[in-house]
């Protein structure tokens, strides 16, 4: 009978380590896998600081000189870049060097509107090349110098076909700018 005890002994801990090594089996097969992936995109052009948030002080003009010229002096604003890495990596992707602006804000009759208590005009921006912003609408695609990465801009109060009385006005405009 002594020579039994040893097998029971050794059944019992096989019926106790089974199930519990079964457990322990089970609890391996709950791993989860977590799938992750991005992508390596070109740096973007900054805005310069003093480019960001500009005011554009235009010079008064008379109510009799926006009669008889429909419009006043135009001033100019630029928009600075910098950090621009234009140059591409690879052959197969040409040189960034097409810029796109578009100008935003409250609108009337193509143009942007002015606030305050003046009445009769607003504001009309363009390019160099006389291409008028249309509020909300890109301008056509205009290269930029490498060395100065500056983009030239005019702003002109413009008769709107309203009357017309003097006063104070205001206008805030926003800008987006595309490049490729």
């Amino acid at each position: 009978m002594r020579d039994v005890t040893p097998i029971i002994a050794v059944f019992s801990y096989l019926f106790i380590t089974v199930p519990v090594s079964s457990l322990a089996a089970d609890s391996a097969l709950e791993w989860g896998r977590v799938n992750m992936q991005g992508s390596i995109i070109d740096t973007a052009c900054a805005i310069a600081v003093e480019s960001q948030d500009q005011t554009v002080e235009i010079d008064a003009i008379s109510v009799e000189d926006i009669v008889r010229d429909g419009q006043g002096r135009g001033k100019n604003f630029y928009i600075k870049l910098s950090d621009c890495e234009l140059d591409r990596f690879g052959r197969q992707l040409p040189d960034l060097k097409n810029f796109q602006v578009t100008f935003d804000g409250d609108s009337e009759g193509g143009l942007f509107t002015v606030q305050g208590t003046v009445s009769g005009v607003a504001l009309k921006i363009s390019d160099l090349g006389g291409n008028i912003a249309r509020p909300g609408k890109p301008l056509p695609l205009e290269t930029i110098n490498p060395q100065s990465m500056v983009l030239s801009y005019a702003v002109n109060l413009v008769a709107n076909n309203h009357i017309l009385t003097s006063g104070e006005y205001f206008s805030a405009i926003r800008f987006k700018l595309d490049y490729f």
